[in-house]
């Protein structure tokens, strides 16, 4: 039995059997490293969009919700939001196309505020290749650490640090995995057209994918600020010792783009891509734990800056005519 399986079970045991942020002795930048490992193992065989594997994903992050105190927010009061969806490799053509079924992953703190934040990121993955995947050799499993267990197990460190850090209970949160991502957008699309919570009680949307490979330079892409007049002023003012690149567009190639699709302030934070993008070789040693948890303070103290009397103000950017359109593009 190989060692990476081995850890993969104490993993397992580690992270869903026992533990609760307020028992167990790992730290946060542990459980980090903990959430990611585990996500991103041979054993959930890549998280592709509706295979068992996915399933074993969706289940671990529904446990660490539950463990952080967060109430189910899905349907049929669970923390499952399951939806269908015809995939088509090529959006203009009904050639090779499939039935999927995915699951969003959804967990409330509510604070009784008057404003609420979502909070996501995609968790599924490629599987062994295909379409999507950047490797020339034969089928392999697509670990994904940094895309995007890097950004689920940003989510979750977020979600313990609104509640231990003060002045964080201004708002409500909603945190979201979502599903479908690599294949098209399909969970966010999905949520945000059969939504769980309530959208008008929205404010604005976070968006975390590919955060795992902070550089020395602490450069930091933030996309989508165009969404709202407030973002660039924000970022500004909190972004201390990190390299800050900025983007307009509501429009790209990750789930913030379905919230901007629905008058939403949404923004991306993502730390570049690099040669094992959509490769086999995206494993969790590579990932920048420290860098992770840089980003999620850097994320509380933005929201810390943030007004909750009304909501944020929402604005189009310079591709409003097409933003339909592109928005259906996959992930590359």
């Amino acid at each position: 039995m190989r060692i990476k399986y081995l850890f993969t079970l104490l993993t397992m045991l580690l992270a869903v059997s026992s533990y609760t942020q307020s028992t167990i002795s790992a730290t946060e930048n542990e459980m980090l490293a903990i959430d990611v490992a585990y996500l991103s193992s041979d054993y959930l065989e890549g998280r592709l969009t509706g295979t068992e594997g996915e399933t074993k994903a969706a289940d671990y992050i529904a446990a660490r919700m539950e463990a952080l105190g967060l109430k189910p927010s899905g349907q049929k009061g669970t923390y499952f939001h399951d939806f269908d969806f015809t995939y088509r490799p090529n959006p203009h053509s009904a050639e090779g196309a499939e039935e999927k079924r995915g699951r969003n992953v959804v967990g409330l703190l509510d604070n009784g505020a008057g404003q609420t934040i979502v909070i996501g990121a995609h968790y599924d993955h490629l599987g062994m290749g295909g379409a999507g995947s950047l490797h020339t050799g034969e089928p392999d499993i697509h670990n994904g650490a940094d895309d995007n267990a890097s950004g689920v197990a940003a989510i979750l460190n977020i979600a313990y640090k609104v509640q231990h850090e003060k002045g964080m209970d201004k708002f409500n949160y909603v945190f979201i995995g979502f599903s479908g991502e690599e294949l098209g957008l399909y969970g966010s699309k999905n949520w945000t057209s059969d939504p769980t919570y309530p959208l008008e009680e929205v404010t604005c949307m976070l968006n975390f994918d590919m955060v795992g490979r902070l550089n020395e330079e602490k450069t930091l892409v933030v996309n989508g600020v165009g969404t709202s007049p407030l973002w660039k002023g924000v970022i500004e003012d909190i972004a201390g010792d990190f390299t800050i690149k900025t983007t307009e567009s509501g429009v790209g190639a990750s789930d913030h783009t379905s919230f901007y699709l629905k008058d939403i302030p949404a923004i991306h934070f993502f730390t570049g891509q690099h040669q094992d993008y959509h490769k086999p070789a995206d494993d969790a040693h590579l990932v920048n734990y420290e860098g992770i948890e840089d980003i999620a303070n850097l994320v509380i103290e933005m929201i810390k800056e943030l007004p909750n009397e009304d909501k944020i103000t929402f604005t189009k950017t310079t591709d409003a005519k097409d933003s339909r359109e592109r928005a259906r593009f996959k992930v590359t």
